[in-house]
């Protein structure tokens, strides 16, 4: 789906490359964190969109297996009362709902998964957004103290005549504006502690299952 495309990007986005390529790296971030705020609310449109279509396939899914165990009952009272082509007519009834039972089961199938895939795209893209949020103000603030550094180099060489004291200040200044942004690189692609946790956990619930099953039907 095109919506998921786009938020993989984003999600996949470094914000410093694209800081160190932008004209006005300010205007860059606060353009960033826009796009990944309006695609956040498409994706919760479309969360909410799914679910309500799943809700729609297991009621019609639902009302499918009604319908055919409701000519199944009127086919074993047609047997009860002697009447085997109404038994027979009945039974035609009940098999082609009982046919379209597989269709429901697949396309409420593919729907769920639809609503997991868009619910962990709505999850990754809020813990981007987050983050790119609490790093922008300290990115901005780097940019302008780097920005400030260079200017100050630029005048000392103006109004200087050491030429090499000038040329390692300016050094010294982009070895500054490296590391900082070297440092908040690394820490946007730190490991997500949260959903490290969140994957030890789903690992517990299902061995406890996996047991829980097997003593069943041990028993």
């Amino acid at each position: 789906m095109a919506l998921l495309e786009r938020v993989s990007t984003l999600m996949r986005a470094n914000l410093n490359d694209l800081i160190d390529r932008a004209e006005d790296p300010e205007k860059m971030i606060k353009q960033v964190i826009l796009d990944m705020q309006n695609q956040l609310m498409q994706v919760k449109t479309q969360v909410a969109i799914a679910i309500a279509d799943q809700h729609v396939l297991e009621k019609k899914q639902k009302e499918n297996a009604d319908k055919e165990a409701e000519w199944m009952r009127k086919a074993e009272l047609a047997v009860d009362k002697k009447q085997d082509d109404l038994a027979r007519a009945a039974l035609e009834r009940s098999m082609s709902y009982k046919q379209m039972a597989g269709s429901f089961d697949s396309l409420v199938a593919d729907q769920k998964t639809e609503v997991d895939n868009l619910k962990s795209a709505l999850h990754k893209l809020d813990q981007k957004l987050a983050e790119a949020e609490s790093k922008s103000a300290m990115l901005i603030a780097q940019h302008r103290r780097s920005r400030a550094l260079a200017k100050a180099s630029d005048a000392q060489m103006v109004i200087g005549d050491k030429s090499k004291v000038a040329t390692f200040e300016r050094m010294k200044s982009k070895v500054r504006q490296a590391e900082a942004v070297s440092k908040a690189k690394a820490e946007m692609v730190s490991d997500n502690v949260e959903d490290r946790l969140a994957a030890l956990e789903k690992e517990d619930e299902i061995e406890k299952l996996l047991k829980e099953i097997k003593a069943r039907r041990a028993g």
